[in-house]
């Protein structure tokens, strides 16, 4: 029989607690991991480029992933929301460190904007477990 039992993660997103969600969710052999937003462990935001920030987005889903369970192999889906085009070489290339190999279905979209208008770009992806695991 699959095991279909519900497993939350939070995280420091001081959102959280107060929009209502987890970070990330594991059902059964399934992780989906909210949006992540360049978001240091104080609140504060990441400083420094879309692609500094991509990386500490990426870092946060890493996290959340190991929580649960799983890890970066596992992810089968990425979406990439930035606010600006010309930061999609950045973004992409902080994605490509971490998934060169592993290669997931991803999406990048340019959006008007994000919650806090530092934020260049948000990152939310979704994992299969291996049996196993």
């Amino acid at each position: 029989m699959a095991d279909h039992s519900r497993r939350n993660h939070a995280s420091a997103s001081p959102f959280e607690p107060v929009y209502g969600y987890s970070r990330a969710v594991r059902v059964g052999n399934r992780i989906d991991v909210a949006g992540c937003a360049p978001i240091e462990p104080d609140g504060t935001s990441t400083p420094g480029d879309a692609g500094a920030q991509a990386a500490r987005c990426l870092a946060i889903i890493g996290e959340a992933l190991a929580a649960l369970g799983g890890s970066f192999s596992d992810v089968v889906r990425t979406r990439m929301y930035i606010t600006d085009p010309a930061d999609a070489d950045l973004v992409g290339h902080a994605h490509g460190a971490i998934f060169k190999d592993i290669r997931p279905a991803a999406t990048m979209l340019v959006i008007p904007a994000l919650i806090r208008p530092e934020w260049k770009v948000e990152i939310e992806a979704e994992a299969i477990i291996e049996n196993g695991k």
